[in-house]
């Protein structure tokens, strides 16, 4: 499927997950025989519903840290490699993941031709509706929020509501 863009992958729901539960299965799983479980005993140590813990498998495939061959949880070299580093480094390591995703992509395409870089939650909302129609606008923004903040693409005023491009010389860099 090809938008007006030229981009060839549509953006996909979020799953309303936090960067913390991704890395806590990763975790667990490198603990196992093999660096892999099967999903549904997955689902009893982790003591979580089966669909949510779907849900941060489907969160971690999104950002290649695991895959999911057969019924079993597999975790990647990249899994491994982010649960290695040291916290800069991992936040590094999902930034280059994220940023690749078309939501976050287009989101920070949103927030660069705005002044200051910076919009309203609302106006993000909206774009959040625009991209993913079919989603829970406010769940996607949650994510966005979370994940964009741990991997500093984005930033979120809570008092003020505005929700802004997190630039190169806010991380020091």
């Amino acid at each position: 499927m090809k938008s007006s863009e030229g981009d060839t992958v549509p953006p996909q729901s979020l799953p309303e997950i936090g960067i913390s539960q991704i890395l806590g299965l990763v975790e667990l799983l490198i603990g196992k025989e093999g660096a892999r479980e099967d999903i549904y005993r997955l689902a009893g140590e982790l003591s979580m519903e089966l669909g949510e813990t779907l849900t941060v498998i489907k969160a971690a495939e999104m950002l290649g840290l695991v895959h999911t061959p057969g019924g079993d949880v597999v975790v990647e070299a990249f899994g491994t490699k982010v649960i290695d580093a040291s916290i800069p480094e991992r936040k590094e390591l999902l930034r280059e993941k994220i940023e690749l995703l078309p939501v976050f992509k287009k989101v920070r395409e949103f927030l660069a031709t705005e002044e200051n870089h910076e919009v309203t939650r609302e106006q993000v909302s909206e774009k959040l509706a625009e991209l993913i129609p079919n989603e829970d606008a406010e769940s996607s923004f949650s994510t966005l929020v979370n994940w964009g903040r741990y991997a500093e693409l984005f930033g979120y005023n809570d008092d003020s509501q505005t929700f802004y491009l997190d630039t190169d010389e806010d991380r020091g860099e």
